[in-house]
C-alpha cells in the first residue's frame, strides 16, 4: 500500500481508503461487514471513512466493533456530518452548532474512539452562516474530539470561503470528498485547481461509477440478481444514470486496455483517478472480502500516458465535465 498526504498537512493516509456507504449497516450483514474490513487491513489499508447519516448511525456502528481492538495510532478514521440523523427533527440535520455539537459525540459513541481523524461536512448548508459552522469545528479540533477538518462536494466558491474562515480560526481545512471517476469528471475544471492553490487534497468517491466501471453490467442485458443496480434499498437509484447502453458499451471498450495493463476492470478505474496528483485517496466500498483485496491491488499503479488516452477514445464524450454538477441541496433534508 502507498500513502499520501492529506492536503497541506502532515497527516498521512492511505491511497485505496474502506468506506461503507451503501453497505454496512444495510445492504450487507454485520459479519461480512467485518470480514470485508479485516480484509481492508490485510491489504494494507489504514484509512476508514464513514458517516453519521449512513444507515441512520448504524454503519458507523459496525465500523467501531470491526476495528475494535486495532491499534489507534496505526489506523485513520473519518467521518461526517450534515444529514439527517437520529429522530430526524427540525435540529437533527445540517451545520448548526447545534447539531455538529450532538453530532460529534455520538459519532465517537459509536465508532468507540477518543477522537476522528478527520471530520467533514458532509454537503455545504446553505441554511447556516459558514462562520457558525466553521466555528463549531474550530471548537471541536480544540476540544480533541477530531484532529483536522474537511468537506464533501464542496463547490470551488464554497473551498475558498471555508479555508479562509478556517485559517483565521486556527484550524486546518485539508479535504474534499467529492465523487469522481472515468465517468464524472466535474471536479476537474474549477475544484482541483483551487484545491491545489489552497492546499486540499481530494478524497474521491464511486471511482468504479458505481460498479458501473467493472464491466459487469451488459448492454442490452438485465443486471445480475446479486448487484447494486438490481438493490431495491438504494443502489438502484445511484446507479440508474449510468444504466443505459451508449454508456455500458462504452465501458466495453475498456476491457482490452485493462488486460493488457494486467488489470481487473475495477483497477483500473481505481488507478486512474489515482493519477490525479490533487487526489490523496480513493474511497473503495465492497459487499464481499475478495472486492476489497482486487480494489486495493491498484495502489502504487502508474498509467502511461498512452493507457490515458485510450481510456479518453474509448469513452469519447461520454464523461460528465460540467462544474455546475458539483452542488448541495439549497435547502436542508428532513
Amino acid at each position: 500500500m502507498d500513502f499520501r498526504y492529506l492536503g497541506n498537512s502532515g497527516l498521512k493516509i492511505s491511497e485505496i481508503t474502506y468506506g461503507n456507504w451503501l453497505t454496512h449497516g444495510s445492504q450487507v450483514e454485520d459479519d461480512m461487514a467485518v470480514r470485508c474490513v479485516r480484509a481492508a487491513l490485510d491489504a494494507g489499508i489504514t484509512t476508514f471513512d464513514t458517516a453519521d447519516v449512513y444507515a441512520n448511525g448504524a454503519a458507523e456502528s459496525v465500523l467501531g466493533r470491526a476495528l475494535a481492538g486495532e491499534r489507534r495510532e496505526g489506523i485513520e478514521i473519518f467521518t461526517k456530518v450534515y444529514f439527517p440523523t437520529g429522530l430526524k427533527k427540525h435540529n437533527d440535520t445540517g451545520l448548526s452548532r447545534k447539531h455538529i455539537r450532538d453530532s460529534i459525540d455520538a459519532s465517537l459513541r459509536r465508532l468507540r474512539t477518543d477522537y476522528i481523524d478527520l471530520y467533514q461536512a458532509h454537503r455545504y448548508d446553505h441554511e447556516t452562516p459558514l462562520e457558525e459552522t466553521m466555528q463549531a469545528f474550530a471548537d471541536v479540533v480544540r476540544s480533541g474530539k477530531a484532529l483536522y477538518i474537511g468537506v464533501s462536494e464542496w463547490t470551488a466558491d464554497q473551498l475558498r470561503a471555508g479555508h479562509a474562515l478556517a485559517q483565521e480560526l486556527g484550524i486546518q481545512l485539508i479535504s474534499n470528498q467529492p465523487q469522481y471517476s472515468m465517468l464524472w469528471r466535474v471536479i476537474e475544471d474549477q475544484v482541483v485547481p483551487t484545491s491545489k492553490e489552497l492546499g486540499v487534497s481530494q478524497i474521491v468517491w464511486s471511482p468504479i461509477a458505481q460498479g458501473i466501471l467493472t464491466g459487469k453490467y451488459q448492454p442490452g442485458k438485465q443486471p445480475p440478481a446479486d448487484s447494486r443496480a438490481a438493490d431495491e434499498k438504494g443502489g438502484a437509484d445511484m446507479i440508474k444514470r449510468f444504466m443505459n447502453d451508449e454508456t455500458l458499451t462504452a465501458v466495453q471498450k475498456l476491457v482490452p486496455i485493462a488486460k493488457d495493463q494486467n488489470l481487473s476492470m475495477a483497477q483500473l478505474a481505481v488507478a486512474w483517478v489515482l493519477h490525479n496528483d490533487n487526489v490523496a485517496a480513493a474511497l473503495i466500498g465492497a459487499s464481499k472480502p475478495e472486492q476489497v483485496t482486487d480494489n486495493a491491488g491498484a495502489a502504487g499503479i502508474t498509467l502511461s500516458p498512452d493507457v490515458l488516452t485510450s481510456i479518453d477514445e474509448a469513452l469519447g464524450a461520454l464523461p460528465e465535465k460540467d462544474p455546475g454538477k458539483t452542488s448541495s441541496p439549497k435547502e436542508r433534508l428532513v
